[in-house]
């Protein structure tokens, strides 16, 4: 049994899975109230499971971008229950969560969140002759920017800002955008991407493992601020 985890953005999710087909999930609407939501969520799960915590032999976590704390959150329940379970942890990009329900569109997929000051949290993935591979590195980057690095037919995913689709409105490509129901994300596809990571690569190193934060945190951009003067 596994047990995916998602708090990365105001929608929250966990599910349960076996060798990474999922067996029951939930997503909820968390808002900035991981903490103390997230557990009391796990416990319904895992009863509406019929399953115990004893049962989960790997947890699999997602790693951002998006809410700073709700990252914090998430991270830092995820190692204190592999820790306590003596279980394998993989973390896995929040944007590949994203893209990956829609591998089988033959089309470049762009997962985009929105990132504050004008960005956006952008990657790149397509299911290629070899299997699924990313093309780009989660990154920061500006729409006009985005817009004018992109193959001419994409299929875009995630939680899209509205104001990135007024800038599709001029672009020269073709953007294939799924209704937002379908593009809400799922922890039953960070259990089976999780599964797949765990069987071709192992565990990640649970100490080391940490949020993907594209930009500093405000908290240490005051700290560094303070300590230049």
């Amino acid at each position: 049994m596994e047990l995916a985890l998602d708090t990365s953005t105001d929608v929250s999710g966990l599910a349960l899975s076996r060798d990474g087909e999922v067996l029951a999930e939930m997503s909820w609407l968390a808002g900035q109230d991981h903490s103390r939501q997230l557990f009391p969520a796990l416990e319904a799960l895992m009863e509406r499971g019929g399953v115990g915590l004893e049962e989960v032999r790997a947890i699999f976590v997602a790693l951002g971008p998006g809410s700073f704390n709700g990252l914090r959150v998430g991270l830092a329940a995820a190692k204190g229950l592999a820790l306590a379970l003596k279980a394998p942890l993989v973390g896995v990009s929040t944007l590949e969560v994203e893209a990956f329900p829609f591998r089988s569109a033959c089309l470049p997929l762009c997962p985009v969140q929105g990132a504050g000051r004008e960005e956006l949290a952008v990657a790149l993935f397509r299911e290629g002759p070899g299997g699924w591979e990313r093309l780009w590195e989660d990154q920061l980057i500006s729409p006009r920017q985005l817009l004018s690095r992109l193959p001419k037919k994409v299929l875009f995913c995630g939680e899209i800002p509205s104001r990135f689709l007024d800038h599709l409105g001029a672009w020269e490509g073709e953007a294939v955008i799924p209704s937002p129901s379908a593009r809400r994300r799922r922890p039953a596809f960070l259990a089976e991407l999780g599964w797949q990571r765990l069987q071709e690569r192992g565990p990640d190193a649970a100490a080391s493992l940490q949020p993907i934060y594209l930009r500093h945190p405000p908290i240490t951009q005051r700290k560094e601020e303070l300590h230049g003067g």
